[in-house]
């Protein structure tokens, strides 16, 4: 039987973890252990913010939507509970877009609310 060395599947596993840390700060780019190690991290904080990042776009949302309600004489949890009330589902990403760029539109649902 022949002899395997193992050095080339060794060397490409490293070399890997090298590549995905490239831009990284001080010894995490270039040691291997440290690398290893900056890499598990980074992986740990990506699937945490990716959650995180849904409620900060809410809380935007939420703070847009009450900036363009407060110009037009209403607050946000009035709003929000009158168009309940009607039935009117639109979402907040929507209603904040709306009150950005389309404050005329904004408008005329604050006006179908009241």
């Amino acid at each position: 039987m022949t002899r395997v060395k193992k050095g080339v599947h060794a060397l490409k596993r490293r070399r890997s973890v090298l590549k995905q840390t490239k831009g990284f700060r001080h010894g995490r780019k270039s040691k291997e252990r440290q690398a290893k190690d900056a890499l598990l991290h980074a992986g740990a904080y990506a699937f945490a913010h990716r959650r995180d990042k849904k409620s900060h776009n809410r809380k935007l949302w939420n703070i847009k939507i009450n900036a363009g309600a407060r110009e037009l004489g209403m607050s946000y949890s009035r709003l929000i509970g009158a168009l309940n009330k009607k039935k009117i589902t639109l979402d907040r990403k929507i209603l904040s877009d709306l009150a950005q760029n389309h404050p005329n539109t904004f408008a005329r649902i604050l006006e179908s609310v009241k």
